[in-house]
């Protein structure tokens, strides 16, 4: 039985990987901060089968010990700050949250399981703005701290690959969603403002902008990529995307004729909540993802989007939230 160890299994990701590999046959190790937090969140049923280790990451001597215990098959690191937003507010917060955990893993995996394989979860955060589908070849200019900070921990992966051998790659995530994703997510507010006006809780929602367009795809499409880029027989950096951009207008605009609403009546933009540097369009090409690894995503944009609706109907419009 192949062991694989998830760093922050409690989030989104982390939750859709560990049933995704439990579903495979392998003995599932996850990190959280808070473990009796994790057994309490919404969806703690999906981390059953887990066996939870509260680790701080940012210790090398905790997370040598525990490589060192486990011998893991694979590493799936998942965990750290994954707010745009959030990271404007503390800039150094975010980059030591993301990079030093990163090379903190890979230290301990150089030292005590060489012979593991490592995925860390990247950015499309880390490309410029273009107007086009971006592959692993864009040009990269991250706007925000949270973006450069991601871009330094891809390289950190790079070296470690080059220099080190290690199995690590690095999957360039563009914008997955799920019912378990934070509720302060764009997404979830969307879902939860509509189901919440259907149900006469509300009168409006208001958002910065609804004109950026971003590639929705599934978070439990996307685990099913980074499993498999830690089956090839070669270590490769990826894009994982869909592939087709939809607007945030076109969220509201599913979302609402859900729950019999026409959205337009009730989404207000107030352009003080505009994130500084927001790329107009953020599109993935992954061609080389699909033909490398054979991976389709499976659930498209209108259906995304009525599972997270369909969610918050059936949670009384909103009622609870995921604690990440």
């Amino acid at each position: 039985m192949p062991t694989a160890l998830i760093t922050g299994v409690s989030g989104q990701d982390g939750s859709y990987l560990a049933e995704l590999l439990l579903r495979n046959g392998y003995h599932v190790v996850g990190t959280t901060r808070d473990a009796a937090a994790a057994r309490r969140i919404e969806y703690a049923a999906a981390l059953a089968g887990v066996d939870l280790v509260q680790n701080a990451l940012d210790s090398r001597a905790s997370l040598g010990e525990l490589l060192g215990r486990l011998q893991p098959d694979e590493v799936y690191h998942l965990a750290g700050p994954s707010r745009i937003g959030a990271s404007w507010e503390d800039p150094a917060g975010t980059l030591l949250g993301v990079v030093m955990p990163t090379i903190l893993l890979l230290e301990s995996m150089r030292a005590e399981a060489p012979s593991a394989r490592c995925f860390v979860a990247g950015s499309c955060d880390t490309f410029a703005a273009e107007d086009h589908a971006q592959d692993e070849s864009a040009p990269r200019s991250p706007a925000s701290p949270y973006g450069r900070a991601k871009l330094e921990a891809e390289e950190v992966v790079r070296r470690y690959r080059e220099e080190h051998a290690l199995f690590a790659v690095t999957g360039i995530l563009f914008n997955h969603e799920s019912p378990r994703r934070h509720p302060s997510f764009v997404s979830r507010k969307i879902a939860r403002a509509a189901a919440r006006i259907a149900r006469g809780r509300e009168q409006s929602l208001v958002l910065g902008t609804v004109g950026v367009r971003r590639d929705w795809g599934f978070a439990g499409d996307h685990v099913g990529a980074m499993w498999l880029m830690l089956q090839q027989k070669d270590p490769q950096d990826l894009v994982i995307g869909t592939g087709e951009a939809h607007s945030v207008a076109d969220f509201c605009e599913v979302a609402f004729r859900r729950v019999g609403l026409n959205g337009k009546d009730f989404v207000s933009v107030d352009p003080a909540l505009i994130r500084p540097g927001d790329a107009p369009l953020r599109l993935a090409n992954p061609a080389r993802a699909k033909s490398r690894l054979g991976w389709t995503p499976e659930v498209d944009f209108q259906r995304l989007v009525e599972m997270l609706v369909d969610h918050e109907m059936a949670d009384g419009g909103g009622q609870m939230g995921s604690t990440r």
